[in-house]
């Protein structure tokens, strides 16, 4: 009589260090689980539930400024610092882990309206309203660990003084120049006391600029006259201009997509546009109830943040029309200025009550250190969530925001301004010659030319 036995290898069932997770076999043939996409529905709704819990987006408030936080920028060299600069003429370096000010940059008699690092991190480029341009030496990432130099000042490389007040400097990615803005857009170098070249377009103040991450002599600027205009330095005249309805208070170029910019606008709305085609923008970014005053991009892309005058900060997906996230606190006043740290899992704001605030980028992250299991289950959790996103009680979940009653009010206010607009363009069109009054996508709406 010939007897067959199931023999299975040891090394398949044990584990070979304690830590490991215990190997299981399992058969995934629907037949035999005919509850499992219920059981994986339910398993959603708790993962969706279970980031409400544990939104907890503040983190904590850097305080040693005695005026409104103005401006701000990332420090390309170390990922743990950030500079910012005030209405009284202050520069600070934070450091982010520790939340405190490792350095002072004194000298400015006036507003610092521009802050901006060099792609090494090695110096930081300020100008503002008392019509100089100052060059720091940033100290290293040794010196920024030490306890010491807390209460440092550090003496400017060079100071150049000019003929108007500044608004907005940008340093030139991997390269020696820098452009500053104010009654024109004057190109530096690190060693001329004097602008090596400037453009003008129009008699209006320019307010913001950014250069193009992935085409370095590409420089996009906003201005007080309402426009957009992109120039490039291997040309001796700018390049194109876009004129909308309202002013652009700040625009900032997409890191992944160095094609594509978006628009931070004193209507309410964020505007996207491809650099090669402006007579009509992408996507138009919805939510905000009072002018958004800066935006900058996540490191990957995919996202970016905007800080607003109605005290919020909100992270929108970067070709999505609504935001994902809204934050806010009762101290926290008009916000002035936003930053991405360098790994893209802080958030950074700058408001009038003279503090800086760190957020995290995502409302229910887990910090500290992450055993794997911990890890797998988050992935899991997030694959559901993904695959089960378009249902309508999870969306709901998932989309509910507690706003401040003020926030609430002013938005159902805008709705109604908004949809009473629409009724009576509706009315004006169904009583006019037809063709008379082509429908506008809000797209272009907000556009009133493009000037080349």
């Amino acid at each position: 009589m010939k007897v067959k036995c199931i023999s299975r290898a040891e090394e398949d069932f044990t584990r070979e260090r304690s830590q490991d997770l215990q190997r299981v076999f399992r058969n995934f043939n629907p037949i035999l689980r005919p509850l499992e996409r219920a059981v994986e529905y339910q398993r959603a709704v708790n993962a969706v539930k279970l980031d409400k819990i544990f939104a907890r987006p503040f983190i904590g408030a850097m305080d040693g400024h005695i005026d409104a936080v103005s401006c701000m920028a990332k420090n390309p060299n170390h990922l743990k610092g950030i500079f910012s600069g005030s209405m009284d003429g202050d520069i600070r370096l934070w450091d982010i882990a520790s939340r405190r000010t490792i350095c002072q940059f004194p000298g400015h008699q006036g507003a610092v309206r521009g802050l901006s690092a060099s792609t090494d991190g090695r110096v930081l480029v300020s100008c503002g309203t008392d019509c100089t341009v100052r060059l720091w030496n940033v100290p290293d990432s040794s010196v920024m660990n030490m306890d010491e130099s807390s209460d440092g000042t550090t003496e400017p490389l060079a100071v150049y003084v000019w003929k108007n007040a500044f608004w907005a400097v940008d340093h030139q990615w991997d390269g020696a120049q820098f452009a500053t803005a104010g009654a024109q857009v004057d190109i530096w170098d690190h060693n001329r006391s004097e602008p090596i070249r400037s453009f003008e377009w129009g008699k209006d103040t320019v307010i913001s600029l950014r250069f193009n991450p992935g085409e370095p002599n590409i420089l996009a600027t906003s201005s007080s006259d309402r426009s957009i205009t992109l120039y490039d330095l291997r040309l001796s005249t700018p390049v194109r201009k876009l004129i909308m309805k309202t002013k652009t208070n700040a625009l900032c170029w997409n890191p992944m997509e160095p094609m594509n910019f978006t628009a931070a606008n004193e209507d309410c709305n964020c505007y996207s546009y491809d650099a090669r085609k402006l007579e009509e923008a992408k996507n138009v970014h919805k939510d905000h109830v009072s002018a958004v005053m800066d935006i900058d991009y996540s490191p990957t892309g995919r996202e970016f943040v905007t800080g607003s005058y109605d005290r919020t900060i909100r992270i929108f997906p970067y070709n999505g029309g609504h935001s994902r996230e809204i934050y806010h606190t009762k101290r926290m006043q008009r916000v002035f200025c936003v930053k991405f740290t360098c790994d893209a899992t802080y958030v950074v704001s700058g408001s009038d009550d003279t503090n800086l605030r760190l957020w995290k980028a995502k409302a229910s992250e887990q910090l500290g250190v992450i055993v794997p299991r911990e890890r797998k289950k988050h992935e899991y959790n997030e694959a559901l969530k993904k695959s089960y996103g378009n249902l309508p009680e999870i969306k709901r979940i998932n989309r509910h925001r507690h706003l401040p009653k003020a926030i609430y009010k002013a938005r159902s206010l805008r709705l109604t301004i908004t949809n009473a607009a629409k009724k009576k363009d509706d009315r004006r069109r169904a009583h006019s010659a037809p063709g008379s009054m082509p429908i506008q996508s809000q797209r272009k709406k907000r556009i009133i030319k493009e000037v080349e």
